[in-house]
């Protein structure tokens, strides 16, 4: 156990050279700190756009989203037309259908086309101003380029995470060796996180899990903000609040199912318990449904009685 403790630590004790050799050939190599941001900001926003476009492909096939004609369904393209002439929109997006286990629609704006996706069920769900509401909805999302926004900053923090995790790769790699060896040596491989070179290696990972945590917090709280900032979008642009409220209540009470998209009008249904229910709001990109309904129902001068 001794001499498997001494290859443990050699081995990580290589990894921590290897990417010490690395991040020194880096600093020989380093450009002035305005091109090395403008690098970094470039590549991680290149192949955060490329990923989307490739994540977004993915998704359409997992799908299997058809793009509808407007022989189809020629009302809802003449709705489409009508709201995209009221918003700051370039063209009218793709109309596309799929079947999903529960009732939802979202909309995509990376792929070289505008495109909004609705589940089939919609059409005999909703009525005609509650349908609209709903697109007006998705169309806010492509107004503001909300996908690719928040793609794109989810994929620029996930690139300074890794660089500063590459950063303190030598003293990890280390201090993991050190660690390992040590409880390999005493006899009892399981003890390593109760070293101190283990309890060192458990605080770097506590701090950078806390970091990665609040990061993700504000990032879907913000995700919420701009979903309310949706809802509040349809309403101005149809006048009818109320419809999109209808609409939202018909949605949450028809999905008997979850079906993880993401997707700009997810709705999430109920959890088991109130500590599960604030865990999954604080991490969720959407607010609760009650709570948009409830908005939309004071911006319409509702009273907070049932809609439907």
């Amino acid at each position: 156990m001794a001499f498997v403790g001494v290859v443990v630590f050699a081995f990580y004790a290589l990894l921590a050279y290897g990417s010490y050799v690395a991040l020194s050939l880096l600093w020989r190599l380093r450009f002035d700190p305005v091109t090395t941001l403008l690098l970094v900001v470039g590549l991680t926003l290149a192949f955060g756009y490329l990923g989307l476009r490739v994540g977004t492909a993915q998704l359409y096939s997992q799908l299997d989203a058809r793009e509808l004609p407007r022989e189809r369904v020629p009302g809802a393209y003449r709705i489409l037309d009508r709201l995209v002439e009221r918003m700051d929109l370039d063209a009218p997006p793709r109309l596309m259908v799929v079947s999903l286990p529960a009732p939802n629609a979202f909309a995509l704006d990376t792929t070289g086309r505008d495109t909004v996706v609705v589940d089939a069920a919609l059409f005999r769900l909703l009525d005609r101003d509650e349908f609209e509401s709903l697109l007006a909805h998705e169309l806010a999302h492509l107004e503001r380029r909300d996908s690719l926004v928040q793609t794109l900053a989810f994929s620029v923090l996930q690139t300074v995470v890794s660089l500063v995790y590459f950063a303190v790769a030598p003293v990890v790699f280390l201090v993991t060796g050190l660690a390992l060896s040590t409880a390999w040596v005493r006899g009892d491989p399981a003890s390593w996180p109760r070293t101190v070179p283990g309890r060192i290696r458990t605080r770097l990972e506590r701090a950078a899990s806390f970091v990665m945590g609040l990061a993700m917090l504000l990032s879907r709280a913000h995700s919420r903000r701009r979903e309310y900032a949706a809802d509040a979008r349809a309403a101005e642009v149809t006048g009818r609040p109320l419809a999109l409220a209808r609409a939202l209540e018909k949605i949450e009470r028809a999905s008997t199912t979850e079906f993880e998209v993401f997707s700009p009008l997810w709705l999430h249904g109920e959890v088991p318990s109130e500590e599960e229910r604030r865990a999954r709001e604080l991490f969720s990109t959407h607010p609760r449904t009650e709570e948009r309904i409830e908005r939309l129902r004071r911006r319409g001068g509702g009273d907070g009685a049932r809609l439907s």
